[in-house]
């Protein structure tokens, strides 16, 4: 599995590790990485006259190395670097090698039609861009020259994707082993343009001795886990999905989840709604069903009738204490061997009931027994449900998503073009194949039923929650301009299709 994500810290240690391992030293890892950035740009730009920007540290002397490489390949190339590596370092190795005379950058020109190799800072930086940096960006800008970034566009953070001060905006980023959590959080994604991962002799063993706990989000994070259907399987084997509906004018929103549910495979779904709006749903309603439930001992005798084993709490569901009451209910309902509840998805309304009193709701959620809590906050809802969290400037939303995760025992999708993934034992993903098509009412109820349904299906929490995201995702992105949230569920067919296919060819 390739889709680890590392941070700078991580990618250090890795380094540090295939060193100490062998067979290349430091200075041959540098080297790879050069050939790898100098090779992709040879391959696309093999006219170009070059400007290579040179920092002081190891994505500088990845630079030297480009710059060698290309002027022996017959490549017009200038090189400018802002300070001299430290001596005996293997950046200072590599500038010692490097036949080119290093021009300040403090006098960085160029002309139009040039290209930039920017090999100033890379992920490990952790202060905003200056002087010389900062005007270089700026001369880039001004010219809107192409730049090729080493590592990650000087500029961007890798722990968060967050500009320091200025940065570059690439075309192309080459990265080395895996990739950066900067990658993929906004607005790193947009400063990286596309993403090369080059092999430089970093082994899967030694990621695996650094033991990441962050992840792309793809389908091999959670395809071995993802439900296919047996042989003998029938309608309440494949689970059972509940949806509470709001009042007879607020209605829409459930039907929606209710129908991802169903089409992500769940083989029974119920509307659960109050009297008032029982025409309205039954209109509205086929091959999903309904029931009455207008108060905590309906919802007992539903539990007690059906055994469902997911449910979905919130689109459309109203504000305030009817619906803590239905959440507090299920979350001591126990766990699933014993009434059959396998988890709650909480979105939109029920979220925003516990605003002011979230500890009622984690409490619950860490009660021995209880079933998987979801949780599917935009960004107003975090804020109102983890203030303090939110609100904490040093935190990446990597970072708060998952101290969430941690303080309220639940999954937090904490969505978003850049949807971060959390769950309580530290796990967390970052989703990458975002659509600015899924921005639409009624999304986040079609998400929210699609996690209810790979719940029932026996998906556990954190890798239903990932396969939803993407599969969310990848639905929007394929039917493209036009989507609203009821082409959703029917959208997810061919997603559907080839994730069950692959899944069975790899058993």
């Amino acid at each position: 599995m390739r889709n680890e994500l590392l941070s700078p810290s991580e990618m250090a240690e890795a380094d540090r590790l295939a060193i100490t391992q062998g067979p290349l030293d430091g200075y041959g890892l540098m080297r790879r990485a050069g050939e790898a950035v100098a090779a992709m740009l040879m391959a696309r730009y093999p006219a170009a006259r070059v400007h290579v920007l040179c920092g002081p540290g190891n994505n500088g002397g990845d630079g030297y190395v480009v710059a060698s490489l290309l002027r022996k390949s017959g490549v017009d190339v200038a090189l400018w670097r802002s300070g001299e590596p430290r001596a005996g370092s293997d950046a200072a190795l590599a500038a010692a090698d490097c036949p080119l005379e290093p021009r300040p950058l403090s006098a960085f020109a160029a002309g139009p039609g040039s290209m930039v190799v920017d090999a100033l800072y890379g992920a490990g930086l952790s202060k905003a861009l200056s002087g010389d940096a900062a005007r270089a960006v700026q001369v880039v800008a001004d010219l809107g020259l192409p730049v090729i970034a080493v590592d990650l566009p000087s500029g961007v953070s890798g722990e968060s994707g967050a500009i320091l001060g200025s940065a570059f905006r690439a075309v192309v980023t080459v990265t080395f082993a895996r990739k950066k959590p900067g990658h993929l959080l906004l607005p790193g994604r947009e400063m990286s343009g596309e993403i090369v991962l080059a092999d430089i002799g970093i082994g899967d063993d030694v990621i695996a001795r650094v033991a990441p706990r962050t992840f792309e989000n793809a389908p091999a994070l959670w395809l071995p886990v993802f439900p296919v259907p047996a042989v003998d399987a029938h309608k309440y084997k494949r689970g059972h999905v509940s949806v509470f509906s709001g009042g007879p004018a607020a209605t829409g929103a459930a039907r929606l989840s209710a129908l991802a549910a169903a089409r992500s495979g769940a083989g029974a779904v119920t509307v659960l709604s109050p009297a008032n709006a029982m025409q309205v749903n039954a209109a509205h309603l086929t091959s999903i069903m309904l029931r009455k439930v207008d108060a905590v001992a309906d919802l007992g005798a539903f539990l007690a009738d059906s055994r469902p084993s997911s449910f979905v709490l919130g689109p459309g569901f109203g504000i305030g204490e009817k619906a803590r009451d239905f959440a507090v209910a299920l979350l001591g309902a126990g766990h699933a061997q014993e009434t059959g509840v396998e988890g709650l998805v909480l979105d939109a309304d029920g979220i925003t009931s516990f605003r002011d009193v979230a500890e009622t709701l984690f409490q619950a959620a860490r009660k021995s027994g209880a079933p998987a809590l979801v949780m599917t906050p935009h960004e107003g809802e975090f804020g109102r449900l983890f203030p303090e969290v939110a609100g904490d400037k040093a935190l990446s939303k990597l970072g708060k998503t998952r101290a969430a995760a941690a303080r309220a025992n639940a999954v937090i999708v904490y969505k978003g073009a850049d949807t971060v993934i959390a769950a309580p034992d530290g796990r967390a993903a970052i989703n990458g194949n975002g659509t600015p098509w899924l921005a639409t009412a009624g999304s986040g109820d079609v998400l929210a039923g699609i996690i209810a349904g790979l719940l029932a299906q026996g998906m556990p929490a954190f890798e239903a929650a990932c396969a939803a995201v993407w599969i969310h995702a990848e639905a929007g992105s394929r039917f493209g301009p036009g989507l609203i949230a009821e082409d959703l569920p029917l959208a997810m067919m061919p997603v559907l299709h080839a994730l069950v296919a692959n899944e069975m060819a790899a058993r």
